[in-house]
């Protein structure tokens, strides 16, 4: 390979990266098989979850307990979460997937994202 190709290659590799759109997760068995053995984590916010096939969630964030349960409904990821004592309530969420990383949007995609890395 020239020097050139070599150069141009190196070029288009992060406008690649950049172009992968981020791609929705309707179905539960998708999403298992995505997060499946796998560690949701967040390195700045210290989270570190595990989403189980049984329907439980556990792990920590912030340095407390995070401990819950999940469904999938009508295509979306159904949780109630306790976060250190505090009741985080019950929120149906949009999922979504690119490379490692997978999003969650609370109200049925409608309100705030959080993006999670697999590890």
């Amino acid at each position: 390979m020239t020097l050139f190709r070599l150069i141009a290659v190196f070029l288009l590799l992060p406008v690649a990266a950049a172009a992968q759109d981020w791609q929705r997760i309707s179905d539960e068995d998708v999403f298992l098989d995505l997060v499946s053995d796998q560690r949701l984590t967040h390195l700045l916010y210290n989270i570190d979850i595990a989403v189980s096939p049984s329907g439980a969630i556990t792990g920590d964030a912030m340095g407390w307990d995070v401990t819950g349960e999940w469904t999938w409904q009508d295509g979306y990821f159904c949780r109630s979460l306790d976060w250190g004592g505090d009741d985080l309530g019950y929120n149906c969420q949009l999922v979504e997937a690119r490379g490692d990383e997978v999003r969650f949007t609370v109200d049925q995609g409608a309100g705030r994202a959080a993006s999670l890395r697999l590890r």
